[in-house]
């Protein structure tokens, strides 16, 4: 049977079919969370802190950690904050080190940002799950790379450049260019 291992400094999850459910506590996302955006956009991580706390107490395997803050002040100073190419890779380290700090649970690096992916996989210790790749022709070339660079496994999710079909013969063909 396939596992995937994934790693915190000392702790390992084993994702697979005949292994414990793994729970990937998610709270960790600013996306729609317009209090924790204005919080992270004045450097006060204190809420990143409690979320990863709160979910490794209730019961989290694995934190997924997304970078995807909206940083509405910053924009009117300077118009690259609204740029997710920009904001994410800034943040998504601090963002790992905060968590790390806080708790001793594996990683999910959650963005869409290949920049923030690889700012992530920098600063993470031990060997994350990297979410996610599709099989859109730019994301593969992107992604993959980083994927093969950090020896680190990929949460893939079978829609190409014509979006996520309802065939499953196709969505298998998108799973398996993917794999290859």
């Amino acid at each position: 049977m396939t596992r995937t291992v994934i790693e915190s400094k000392t702790k390992t999850a084993v994702i697979g079919f005949d292994e414990p459910f793994c729970v990937i506590g998610e709270r960790i996302n600013p996306t729609g969370r317009k209090i924790l955006s204005q919080e992270l956009e004045q450097g006060d991580f204190s809420r990143v802190e409690a979320d990863a706390i709160a979910q490794v107490a209730a019961g989290a395997t694995v934190l997924d950690v997304n970078s995807g803050a909206v940083f509405s002040n910053k924009m009117a100073e300077d118009p690259r904050y609204a740029d997710n190419n920009f904001v994410e890779p800034m943040l998504m380290p601090e963002l790992i080190k905060v968590v790390q700090n806080a708790v001793d649970a594996p990683i999910c690096i959650d963005s869409s940002v290949p920049g923030a992916l690889e700012a992530g996989l920098e600063a993470c210790e031990g060997r994350p799950l990297l979410n996610s790749v599709t099989g859109e022709e730019e994301r593969l070339e992107l992604v993959l790379p980083l994927v093969k660079k950090y020896n680190v496994p990929v949460v893939a999710i079978s829609n190409d450049d014509t979006g996520i079909s309802e065939d499953p013969d196709v969505r298998f063909a998108v799973a398996k260019k993917i794999a290859e």
